[in-house]
């Protein structure tokens, strides 16, 4: 395919014909175009290079993104007088005057980016990453929006993104949910790696701490050429800082209490640069340390705590980076361990204490406040280590070598002690899960012409688990293999992407069944594909089309499943004879960026065969640790397709109002029915009024006040008698903030925020919520927070 996109020698032909023809038929000779301009582009205050950053000729149309370390080249430049321009989401556009003449074919300009706040105050789509497609949406929460998430986990902190929702297993365990899906459907790299952990279902929380991120990233959509298997409803990045290349040492330290729960959450992070410089001005080392600690009590709904819902979080990470003058290697490690409570009234003894608790709406366990963790509850350590090497050719081209190494250990605990008393007095878990994962990917970027780039790379990946317990599923090992290639190219103002990519894996089951060793095998393979456009109209208004192929086979807990999961409270059954899912999706999306208006629409159609679901049975199961809702894993074919929109709209000087409607609808096409735990559309909207004028100098910088409602739909669209407990109405969550940066000196200054959620404290319950069986959703939580730069 290679070959087909880009074959030199055809190039070699049109130009032997055309100097053919210029001997017959004398023509005017245009100027032969050998400048050009290359650069790199940083952060004015911290001096940070900034990937990801666009570089535009105005005149010419030519440009480009910077690389990893904010390097541009612009080739093909004729002699004249040009504009520069270098924008990114976050900072403000910056236009140069270049003047570029023969006699001297080469220009160099580096370029400083200021930080606009204005921009930062919503979330926007930010710019693609290298390795990410350009004609996908990529929506990001960075700078201010992020700094007004912290001390939320990684689902919560990703509810403000159009199109994002989240699926809860009460108030500690939250899952990101893109256009509907959730789990195995969506991936998420932490800082470049594949996250492993148990989350095949919906229990089970993604073990990443926000705090190590600068930037949220949702690619929407699949992106299975790129990132492989399971990202069939898109891919969260979750991307550190660049590690520091110049700069003494700094860092920042985050302080966040909440009403609700009485928690408190501590992080700080520290960072510096250390030997001599490189001929690119960066130092020869660089390095990371960062920490967290967060602690909180028992929840609270409108009218009564949530039993044993606390959580405590202790978790690290460090960095260290060694650049050489054409290649760098940096290592990371990150350690999440958390300790989360499970409402015990959600584990109930028997069904008609069950089904008086569904019918009732109320819960059968009622407490008051305490920081006190007991049983049921989950407690997690997750450690990754990572190494990363990175390499430019002589050619230009850009290799990229990563391993890692990943150990997730979870364990779970009933609401009841074993009977024996020897056995309770160790208070062993009844499920525990060690999973180990190794992973290896090897990538290379090149760009053949100006116009024209590729990316090809091959990955694997090899894990195993191990169960102690009560059984719910069973060992096993896993191997994945995986090939890809895409190739870009820019003609005048479209710029297209053609893409592909098979996966091979292997899994191996071992198990007793009554008492007879089996060991089943099951092997997948598949291709995948992408063809996407990219349309800059102008300045202001950019169209994007993708349309995509990616592939899911099911995962362990789908296939064997079988027994009572607590940190769900329900009792699962899988099916081992699922195939894989399949997908077909189909992505519009058009932007409009201006000083006033920046909005953005995006259309979105999948297909899925064999549509893997968890689906209510028609009663719940009792059993001997208690009465639990009883799902199984089935299959359909299924339709995913709806519209999220963003309009950002700037009332005169001082005033930003922000409205974000989500349509989705989901249709099962054997049955022609809905399916059950879809997301209920939703609209979102919030009014944001500076005091202070914009960049006007003084010590307190742009304070502002602003108020937001969240009116989320009642989801009507489910099938008939298909769940224990009809959906929820609908509810409308109002939320009021304040805040502002007060500058302490020229490198020093401190964010201060306060926050309301939930301001009139309705009772509600979330359609997305598993635990909606039990009791209401969490009230009113008033959030404070601090962040000291220096």
């Amino acid at each position: 395919m290679l070959r087909v996109l880009f074959i030199p020698q055809i190039w070699l032909i049109i130009s032997l014909l055309l100097s053919v023809v210029g001997n017959a038929f004398p023509i005017q000779v245009q100027p032969v175009c050998l400048c050009f301009v290359k650069g790199q582009v940083f952060d004015r205050e911290t001096h940070q290079p900034i990937p990801g950053a666009t570089i535009l000729i105005k005149e010419t149309g030519q440009g480009m993104t910077t690389n990893t370390v904010g390097q541009y080249r612009i080739d093909r430049l004729c002699e004249g007088t040009y504009t520069l321009v270098a924008r990114i989401v976050g900072y403000r556009e910056v236009q140069q005057t270049l003047t570029l003449k023969h006699d001297v074919a080469e220009a160099s300009r580096d370029v400083l980016l200021s930080e606009d706040v204005h921009h930062l105050q919503n979330v926007t789509v930010t710019a693609q990453k290298t390795d990410a497609l350009t004609s996908q949406s990529v929506m990001a929460l960075q700078g201010r929006t992020l700094d007004q998430t912290r001390g939320l986990t990684l689902g919560d902190a990703l509810r403000n993104v159009p199109g994002v929702t989240t699926l809860q297993t009460g108030s500690s365990v939250v899952k990101p949910v893109i256009h509907g899906m959730h789990s195995s459907r969506v991936l998420i790299l932490n800082n470049g790696i594949r996250q492993e952990g148990q989350q095949w279902g919906s229990e089970h929380g993604p073990e990443i701490d926000p705090f190590v991120a600068t930037r949220l990233s949702v690619i929407k959509g699949a992106a299975g050429v790129r990132y492989g298997s399971d990202a069939i409803g898109g891919v969260i990045l979750v991307e550190p800082a660049l590690l520091p290349t110049a700069g003494k040492l700094h860092g920042q330290l985050n302080l966040a209490g909440f009403s609700n729960g009485q928690q408190g959450v501590v992080s700080a992070q520290t960072e510096g640069s250390v030997g001599r410089q490189l001929a690119s001005g960066a130092a020869r080392f660089g390095w990371r340390v960062q920490g967290t600690v967060k602690t909180g009590g028992n929840m609270k709904t409108p009218t009564y705590f949530l039993d044993n819902t606390g959580v405590r979080e202790r978790n690290g990470s460090a960095a260290f980076i060694y650049r050489g003058e054409r290649w760098h290697s940096e290592v990371f490690y990150s350690r999440f361990s958390s300790e989360i409570g499970i409402f015990s009234g959600s584990h109930i003894g028997s069904l008609t204490d069950l089904q008086q608790v569904l019918d009732s709406g109320e819960p059968l366990v009622k407490s008051g406040f305490s920081y006190a963790i007991g049983r049921p509850s989950q407690a997690i350590v997750h450690d990754l280590l990572k190494w990363r090497t990175a390499y430019t050719a002589m050619t230009g081209a850009n290799w990229h070598l990563t391993l890692a190494r990943q150990t997730d250990d979870r364990m779970e605990y009933d609401l009841h002690l074993p009977r024996n008393d020897s056995l309770a007095s160790l208070n062993r878990p009844e499920l525990r899960f060690q999973l180990t994962t190794y992973s290896a990917e090897l990538i290379r970027e090149s760009q053949t012409r100006t116009n024209r780039s590729s990316t090809m790379g091959v990955s694997g990946l090899y894990q195993y688990n191990i169960m102690t317990g009560r059984p719910l599923i069973p060992n096993f090992q896993l191997a994945t293999l995986g090939t890809f290639w895409i190739g870009k190219e820019r003609r005048g103002s479209w710029e297209y992407e053609l893409g592909m990519r098979i996966d091979w894996r292997h899994l191996q089951i071992f198990r007793y069944v009554n008492r007879v060793y089996d060991s089943p095998t099951f092997i997948y393979a598949s291709p995948s594909g992408t063809l996407g456009a990219t349309h800059y109209h102008n300045d202001h208004w950019i169209t994007r089309l993708n349309l995509g192929t990616a592939w899911r086979p099911p995962n362990i807990s789908e296939l064997f499943s079988d027994g009572v999961h607590h940190g769900a409270a329900a009792y699962e059954q899988g099916d081992a004879g699922l195939r894989p899912e399949t997908n077909i999706s189909l992505n519009l999306a058009t932007e409009w960026r201006s000083d006033r208006v920046q909005a953005e629409v995006e259309l979105y159609y999948n297909h899925i065969q064999n549509y893997i679901y968890l689906r209510p049975q028609s009663e719940p199961i009792l059993t001997v640790r208690g009465a639990f809702p009883y799902f199984k894993y089935t299959q359909t074919n299924a339709i995913y397709t709806g519209i999220d929109a963003t309009v950002d709209l700037k009332l005169g000087v001082r005033w930003n109002w922000t409205t974000k409607p989500s349509y989705l609808y989901v249709q099962d096409m054997k049955v022609n029915q809905p399916i059950v735990m879809i997301p209920p559309n939703r609209w979102d909207n919030s009014l944001r009024y500076t005091l202070v004028q914009p960049n006007k100098a003084g010590r307190w910088r742009e304070p502002y006040i602003s108020v937001g409602n969240l009116l989320v739909a009642r989801q009507n669209r489910v099938p008939v008698n298909s769940d224990f407990a009809p959906p929820p109405p609908a509810y409308s969550l109002w939320t009021a903030a304040v805040g502002s940066t007060m500058a302490v000196s020229d490198k020093q200054s401190i964010d201060i925020s306060l926050t309301a959620t939930n301001l009139f404290d309705i009772q509600y319950r979330d359609y997305l919520n598993r635990f909606r069986y039990y009791a209401n959703d969490m009230g009113r939580n008033v959030a404070i927070r601090l962040k000291w730069g220096f």
